[in-house]
């Protein structure tokens, strides 16, 4: 099925412009947020076509015998006849038709292990993929050798990141249901420490860049890495298809992506049908859906209302409960991504307490604006540990991040500097005037369960031109509430008192 290539190592600035000009040829055609789906299945087409081949020259080497050669043992995945790329190159009618017969194929020939990996896109719309466009598209990248010799897994996967993260450049709003800022991701795997043979798990998995950054942070440290069970669920089909084909051309070939619904369906389970629970867990969830199903939620026979039930209109507090329910009751902890009203909204006022009384949180550290990406919203990373060490039992570090950040091009990102600041006030675990503060779960509990972080650390004053103090929005709207909060508590309790004074004189 091959000729023996040449070694010709690809740069990862040419990778990127190699990458970037294949997505470029999809433009006036489909909507930018839609070329994920037909530019990944073809590079990991294109890359599982040539490793097979050089797979197979290997072999050759050794045996000097086709047959031999095509084994399966030889081979990570098994590429059935008329089913390589040389099969979709030569075609040159119904392009999209046979590209989807040959993915098809792929899957079928590699069962449990491929099945869906090439995505759900509409290869047979010659409205949207002229025969025309398809062939300049894979005449392009046909144009390298993407062998592991050529590009070891390492630099294909941040090859591939990079895509992801142009993707999402051009998808606007709708990039938050398949990125996350990898900045953020990673402070958020570093305060977690994950460690070689845990279990790691994201709920809302996305293109799977928080457990690859796990992945990341055990290579820094030089622990083994090839040990870590890693899970995901994605609701979005591509998105799934995605996360297991990032992960795939990672070297990761092992984890679990599940496609579906967590809150109504959750894929990983114990024999017994119980939640099967992690070491660690990082997640960014949907924030605030309104269309989930909340009466199965009331009644949840995996036992994930413990704090109560959500509102109809917001779902978050469904997936704070069942993040903490996925914990292993030892090692667990995690690392959650969450906007600021989850801290302070009155209708989530009792889940909060509960959550609170529970002595699970950990830490509230409030980030600033931009790091949703594509979205001016703060951001607050809430970390959960379900065995806390004695010194921090009873107690939650609030940090007031929100000055840490850099912009450019119109994105917030954390530098190193930023993430080390961050992480060593959540290791000090100590009061740091204007940055933060750690509070009693009777402090918190004086303060009505609000977790608000204008109520616990005060940020020094900076001055302006005017000499004025100057407050964020979201800083000013949280004061509003809080301010309408204690009138309305206040009004409350005058009301009952000139009530039982009636009474009385009744």
């Amino acid at each position: 099925m091959s000729t023996k290539k040449k070694i010709t190592r690809i740069s990862q600035r040419e990778l990127e412009s190699y990458l970037w000009d294949a997505a470029v040829k999809l433009r006036g055609l489909i909507d930018a947020g839609d070329y994920k789906q037909y530019i990944f299945p073809l590079i990991f087409l294109k890359r599982i076509s040539d490793v097979y081949d050089e797979e197979h020259d290997a072999a050759m080497d050794i045996y000097g015998d086709e047959t031999l050669a095509d084994l399966p043992e030889n081979h990570r995945f098994t590429i059935p006849d008329s089913c390589h790329w040389d099969d979709l190159r030569e075609t040159t009618k119904n392009v999209g038709v046979a590209a989807r017969t040959i993915m098809r194929g792929i899957e079928a020939a590699n069962p449990g292990v491929l099945d869906g990996v090439f995505g759900d896109g509409d290869w047979a719309n010659k409205d949207q993929l002229p025969d025309a466009t398809l062939i300049d598209l894979i005449e392009h990248f046909s144009s390298k050798n993407l062998s592991l010799a050529n590009l070891p897994e390492d630099e294909l996967g941040q090859g591939y990141e990079y895509l992801i993260k142009k993707f999402a450049d051009d998808s606007g709003h709708t990039a938050q249901e398949f990125y996350t800022n990898r900045t953020l991701v990673h402070l958020m795997a570093k305060m977690l420490r994950p460690k070689s043979g845990e279990s790691v798990y994201d709920p809302t998995a996305g293109t799977a860049g928080m457990l690859i950054s796990t992945i990341a942070e055990l290579k820094v440290s030089g622990q083994e890495w090839r040990n870590l069970a890693l899970y995901g669920q994605e609701l979005n089909h591509t998105t799934s298809s995605i996360a297991r084909t990032n992960l795939f051309l990672h070297g990761i070939p092992d984890a679990h992506i599940a496609h579906g619904d967590t809150l109504r369906e959750p894929a990983f389970l114990t024999k017994n049908g119980r939640l099967l629970q992690h070491d660690l867990v990082l997640a960014n969830p949907p924030y605030s859906i309104k269309n989930w199903d909340r009466e199965s939620f009331a009644h949840d026979p995996y036992g994930r209302n413990m704090w109560g039930t959500p509102p109809q209109g917001r779902a978050d507090y469904a997936f704070f409960q069942h993040i903490a329910a996925s914990l292993k009751p030892d090692t667990g902890r995690a690392a959650i991504l969450f906007p600021h009203g989850v801290l302070f909204r009155q209708e989530e006022r009792s889940m909060r307490e509960n959550a609170v009384k529970s002595d699970l949180i950990e830490a509230v550290i409030g980030l600033g604006p931009g790091l949703f990406y594509n979205s001016p919203m703060e951001a607050v990373v809430i970390v959960l540990r379900a065995n806390k060490t004695p010194e921090r039992q009873g107690k939650i570090l609030f940090i007031n991040a929100v000055d840490e950040y850099a912009r450019e091009s119109a994105q917030s990102f954390l530098r190193e500097p930023h993430q080390n600041k961050i992480l060593a006030a959540y290791d000090a675990y100590t009061d740091q005037p204007g940055f933060a503060t750690v509070a009693t779960v009777d402090e918190i509990a004086a303060k009505d369960f609000t977790l608000a972080l204008p109520q616990y650390v005060t940020p020094t004053q900076k001055d302006d031109n005017n000499n004025g103090e100057t407050i964020s929005v979201e800083e000013a709207v949280i004061a509003w509430r809080e301010a309408t909060n204690a009138t309305r508590t206040a009004y409350q309790n005058v009301l009952t008192m000139l009530t039982q004074e009636t009474e009385d004189q009744q």
